[in-house]
């Protein structure tokens, strides 16, 4: 018994300060994105790119090429003159923004440091004694030696052997989504809409590195806004998207020095619509059926949902009060919806990985050059594996004519998340990037978690708000 008391504290320990860690990575990865977005972050990447433009020119003024046509044309004297001033300017932009850069450059090294020094005062204690001490006797030492000195106290991480599946991750995140399902109308949504910032500041950091620059505040709040209507105001959801357009004109208009070009007006519609207005759907989708239909799992699951009634008397009145309608058909459309799209991209791995032989661009040579890795073979696998997951799934909520209903449900969304995640791999393909970003190790960012739910999303709303109860009809 006394061993077993410590163990089950450290357990219970542990418990309560998940919830803490987190709201720390979550924190943490939306304040490293917003400072990667932020306006110095794009003064920056615009000092880069004409760094490299001026070079260009520079390079080609001064090439072989570009110099034996002079040559050929010593006569006209305005053109060489011409020349000369050109290479005058480039070269005195050039040793201006390389002036401006090592500023720069050693600020942002300078802030470094001492986040650094920081870190290390936290991970080793006798850092900030020896600190004051020296400061005390008046030593010349920087603090840099003292670095140099912790950080080799300090033990280094061993570093863990990647895996390119994890099952054990895999079915953790499987836990969590179906409780989030089942978490009520405002959990689902709010969770829903602090996702979507990550994904809207990821984009948009996609977007910076690619040279253009969108309204990135106005993106961000019309997106979550379109989740918020849909919860409280579903019939004025379509209006999100046209009124938070014009309010991003009126900004471009308003705001901004210089004409607004169309690839950021693009982007910025783009942002709100890919990553704000389609998702929103499935909170819609969700409010769908207060009055649940019985399915056939509910006689199995009645004694389970007794059993969390009766420990939720026990927890504080505002927890069952923030978890609104945990169960609707809304709710159980979207579980195994879900559950075909995730696992429809599991079964096209293993099915393309194990037969995998005629690349996806013998039927579509862009879908090809988008995802040279993806095959015919690994389609078909996956569209089986969703089409059997609808059967059960259309079977289980009592469709008419299931058998049919349901693998072609299944069928269209392995089709359709094929289709969010070749749209995902063309965005990053143009902006020279591998992830969106790397808040999940191994796994990437939130846009490359959740780009085969994007276009799923109307999709589902449409079959399960009409197509499905006109069946019934019938």
């Amino acid at each position: 018994m006394s061993l077993s008391a410590p163990n089950t504290k450290k357990k219970s320990l542990r418990k309560r300060k998940l919830p803490q860690i987190a709201v720390k990575i979550y924190v943490d990865y939306l304040q490293r994105l917003w400072g990667e977005t932020s306006p110095d972050e794009r003064r920056h990447i615009a000092q880069d790119k004409a760094r490299d433009a001026v070079k260009t020119v520079q390079h080609l003024m001064l090439g072989e090429e570009y110099t034996a046509r002079e040559l050929l044309s010593k006569e006209d004297k305005q053109a060489v003159k011409a020349r000369e001033h050109m290479l005058e300017a480039c070269r005195l932009l050039l040793a201006s923004m390389d002036k401006t850069s090592v500023v720069s450059d050693e600020n942002e090294k300078t802030i470094i440091e001492v986040e650094r020094n920081k870190e290390l005062a936290v991970q080793s204690p006798t850092y900030l004694e020896s600190l004051s001490r020296v400061k005390q006797e008046g030593g010349e030492r920087s603090e840099s030696v003292l670095t140099t000195n912790n950080t080799k106290n300090i033990a280094k991480p061993k570093k863990k052997k990647k895996s390119q599946r994890s099952i054990l991750f895999g079915a953790t995140m499987g836990a969590v989504v179906a409780c989030w399902v089942f978490s009520g109308n405002y959990i689902f949504t709010g969770l829903f809409t602090l996702m979507t910032i990550l994904g809207q500041l990821e984009y948009y950091r996609m977007v910076m590195n690619a040279g253009i620059y969108s309204a990135r505040r106005i993106s961000v709040v019309g997106a979550c806004s379109m989740f918020i209507t849909a919860l409280f105001a579903p019939d004025l959801h379509q209006l999100c998207l046209p009124f938070m357009t014009l309010a991003a004109m009126m900004w471009f208009l308003m705001m901004r020095q210089q004409v607004t070009n169309i690839s950021e007006i693009a982007t910025t519609v783009t942002g709100m619509l890919y990553l704000g207005y389609i998702p929103s759907f499935w909170v819609r989708l969700r409010l769908l059926g207060a009055a649940r239909g019985e399915t056939r799992l509910a006689p199995l699951v009645e004694p389970l949902l007794n059993f969390l009634g009766t420990k939720a008397s026990n927890l504080p009145a505002f927890i069952p009060k923030s978890i609104h309608l945990p169960i609707t058909t809304g709710a159980i459309f979207i579980f195994w919806t879900w559950l075909c799209i995730a696992f429809s991209d599991v079964g096209a791995y293993f099915a393309g990985r194990r037969f995998g032989k005629t690349k996806l661009a013998t039927l579509s040579p862009a879908a090809g050059a988008t995802s040279p890795n993806k095959t015919v073979e690994g389609l078909i696998g996956g569209c089986v594996v969703s089409g059997l997951l609808g059967l059960l799934g259309a079977w289980i909520q009592k469709w008419p004519w299931w058998y049919v209903t349901g693998a072609v449900h299944g069928v269209l969304l392995a089709l359709l998340g094929l289709i969010g995640d070749l749209t995902a791999s063309m965005l990053k393909r143009d902006a020279g990037l591998k992830d969106f970003g790397d808040l999940i190790p191994e796994h990437g960012g939130i846009m490359d978690r959740v780009d085969s739910f994007i276009f799923t999303a109307p999709y589902s709303y449409f079959i399960c708000s009409l197509v499905i109860p006109q069946l019934k009809r019938w």
